[in-house]
């Protein structure tokens, strides 16, 4: 009976180590280093003053492609989410976009003046920005401003890994920036 135990205790600790993976050999690092998620973003703090959106504008970096929502003023609002339509702000109809997932992106900043004169009045409201050899992005819209908020569309590849903060400054300027992923 004992040597029948020390046998069958063998042969486990045996089968047992050999399922064992080093860490290193079954870890992955992730993309870029970049650790973020696909869920909502938003900040809910108030305007500290009179705000207005005054650009949109995006870049390409070599692990994330970046947009860039300019404000005049300090801004402290946003919402950034992976919506199944994008629609116009005001009158919620769908903004059709490009890709295979869309992002809504709301700023508590508005494109008009107090007297309701354009801040922000882009030439093409369906390409705000030439998006040709960006990697993820593949159509940045405009939805409107009404009621003191704006609202952009951002078409992209897929459903990715993105993050959303402020830049401050240079003065009383705010950037709302936007970074997606190229992948996981």
């Amino acid at each position: 009976m004992k040597k029948l135990f020390s046998s069958s205790a063998a042969l486990l600790l045996a089968v047992g180590a050999s399922l064992v993976v080093p860490g290193s050999a079954g870890a992955t690092e992730p993309y870029c280093g970049i650790t973020w998620g696909s869920t909502g973003e938003q900040s809910v703090s108030s305007p500290l003053n009179e705000t207005y959106l005054v650009d949109v504008r995006a870049g390409r970096h070599e692990c994330f492609d970046r947009l860039v929502v300019d404000i005049e003023g300090f801004t402290g609002t946003y919402s950034v989410e992976y919506v199944d339509e994008v629609t116009g702000i005001g009158s919620g109809l769908p903004i059709p976009l490009r890709g295979d997932a869309e992002l809504s992106i709301l700023v508590e900043s508005p494109a008009y003046d107090e007297d309701g004169d354009p801040t922000y009045d882009p030439d093409n409201q369906r390409e705000l920005v030439d998006t040709t050899g960006y990697e993820t992005f593949r159509q940045v819209a405009w939805a409107g401003s009404f009621e003191g908020q704006s609202k952009i569309g951002l078409g992209v590849r897929a459903r990715l890994p993105f993050r959303t903060f402020f830049l401050t400054g240079p003065g009383e300027t705010t950037r709302v920036v936007v970074d997606v992923a190229h992948r996981w």
